[in-house]
C-alpha cells in the first residue's frame, strides 16, 4: 500500500521560487499570497513584518532600511535552502528598503507545503534566516532625538 508520501503532492515542485525581491516601493501581501498558491498545498503560512512605534523602549519616529549590493543573491540563499530543506510547493518573500513609516509592510514572506505543519516551519526557517543572513540593515531614529542601527546579519 503506498502512504500519502508517494503522491506527487508531496513532493517538492520543479520551480518552487516564484517571487523574491528587494523593493521601494510598498509591499503586497496579496501578491505574495497569490504567487505562493499551488494546487497540491494544503497550508500556506504566510509572514508580515510591519514597522512598529517602539524598539526597546523607545518611541521610534522614523525608520529606514538600506541593503548591501549582494542581498538579493543572499536571499536567493536563503530560498534555496528553505526548499532544499522542506517539502516546499511555492516560496515567496520581499523585503523592503527606504524610508518607512510606522505601519508599513517591512517584510512579506509564505510557504506552501502539503500540509500545515510543514508550511509554518518553512515559513519561521525563511523569515529567521532571512533576518540574520541577508544583509539588509535597519536606522531606526528615535523621538528623543537618538538612533540606533540594526543590522540583519
Amino acid at each position: 500500500m503506498a502512504s500519502t508520501h508517494d503522491h506527487p503532492g508531496e513532493q517538492a515542485a520543479q520551480d518552487p521560487i516564484r517571487l523574491l525581491a528587494i523593493r521601494d516601493t510598498p509591499l503586497s501581501v496579496d501578491e505574495v499570497f497569490r504567487a505562493v498558491g499551488d494546487d497540491a498545498a494544503g497550508g500556506i503560512a504566510l509572514f508580515v513584518g510591519t514597522v512598529r512605534n517602539h524598539d526597546s523602549g523607545q518611541d521610534v519616529g522614523a525608520l529606514g532600511y538600506s541593503c548591501h549590493p549582494s542581498a538579493q543573491d543572499e536571499l536567493r540563499r536563503v530560498a534555496e535552502k528553505v526548499v532544499a530543506d522542506f517539502p516546499v510547493r511555492a516560496l515567496a518573500a520581499v523585503h523592503r528598503v527606504g524610508e518607512l513609516v510606522v505601519g508599513d509592510l517591512a517584510v512579506v514572506v509564505a510557504v506552501s507545503c502539503p500540509h500545515r505543519a510543514e508550511a509554518f516551519e518553512a515559513c519561521r526557517k525563511l523569515i529567521d534566516d532571512l533576518k540574520h543572513e541577508v544583509p539588509i540593515w535597519k536606522h531606526q531614529r528615535f523621538s528623543d532625538g537618538t538612533e540606533e542601527w540594526v543590522g540583519a546579519c
